[in-house]
């Protein structure tokens, strides 16, 4: 079974986005490269654990991270399972691999004053990208969707008059999110421009390039990199620290963590739990400066 028929496997059943099934093609064909170099060994379906471990081993060596190994064997392990369930393989030889360890990252998001900075005292662009540009900013702040989600958002997908707007996440999984009156506005003034593009090539979907296409990947960050860049000296900055943004700001404000996993469309409340870290520095901060009991 050829990695193309996994990759076509990820990306027509699992749908997952271009980006990621790449990342995965990519993982698995630097395994192959290694096992013809190092073993002359052509077929990587029947490998044993230690071979995959002198990978791991040979990974650590050169300087790529624990985090950066994990990603790789997951990639491996997601295959070696295709296999299995289409009946080449009986046993995954990764089932019993445990991930190496790595320090918990913990993302810097945007203040609440950066935040304001950018959508009230930067001055777009009166055209269409200018409009564009400062709805995805707002857009990804006041939903906290994936770039992904807010690229393959549809014309049908927001309803103006219930005020939500429906999000295809992972897993082919839907969820609902509330829209805010300035977010609408901002819809409402970009579709003008929108609609008045001369050629429009992918009309189902909401965001487009001023060529008409639908919007890509690295258009999206180097829009948020571009804006931001301008009012933070913070290393990062991406579509994810928006997301990030969304839900620590939340936090912040009292909202309940439940209801902030339903929204980010996470699946285990242990993933949106890393978003606390931030909102507890906050809270430590007013704890400190309003409670009677402490020294100042």
């Amino acid at each position: 079974m050829s990695i193309a028929s996994f990759i076509s496997y990820l990306s027509l059943e699992k749908n997952y986005s271009p980006h990621t099934t790449k990342a995965y093609q990519n993982d698995i064909i630097e395994f192959e490269n290694f096992c013809k170099q190092q073993f002359a060994l052509d077929d990587i379906v029947q490998v044993s654990y230690s071979l995959i471990r002198s990978w791991i081993v040979a990974l650590v060596d050169s300087g790529v991270s624990n985090r950066s190994v994990n990603r790789k064997i997951a990639s491996l392990k997601a295959y070696y399972k295709f296999l299995m369930g289409v009946g080449i393989l009986n046993v995954n030889p990764l089932a019993k691999h445990k991930a190496l360890k790595t320090s918990k990252k913990i993302e810097i998001p945007f203040s609440e004053l950066e935040m304001e900075d950018v959508l009230s005292q930067i001055p777009f662009e009166d055209n269409f990208e200018g409009k564009r540009d400062k709805l995805i900013i707002e857009l990804l702040y006041t939903t906290g969707m994936r770039r992904a989600e807010l690229i393959g958002l549809k014309v049908k997908d927001v309803d103006y008059q219930a005020m939500t707007i429906k999000v295809l996440g992972k897993r082919n999984k839907e969820r609902i999110i509330p829209l805010l009156e300035v977010t609408k506005e901002l819809f409402l003034q970009y579709n003008l421009e929108r609609n008045a593009l001369k050629v429009i090539e992918n009309e189902a979907y909401i965001f487009l390039s001023a060529k008409g296409n639908k919007m890509y990947e690295t258009l999206v960050y180097r829009i948020i990199n571009k804006y931001f860049s301008l009012v933070s000296a913070k290393v990062k900055k991406s579509p994810h620290i928006l997301r990030h943004t969304f839900a620590t700001h939340l936090l912040i404000k009292g909202a309940d963590l439940n209801s902030v996993k339903e929204l980010l469309g996470h699946s285990s409340l242990a993933s949106t739990q890393v978003y606390t870290h931030n909102s507890i520095a906050e809270l430590k901060k007013v704890h400190f400066s309003a409670h009677p009991r402490n020294k100042k």
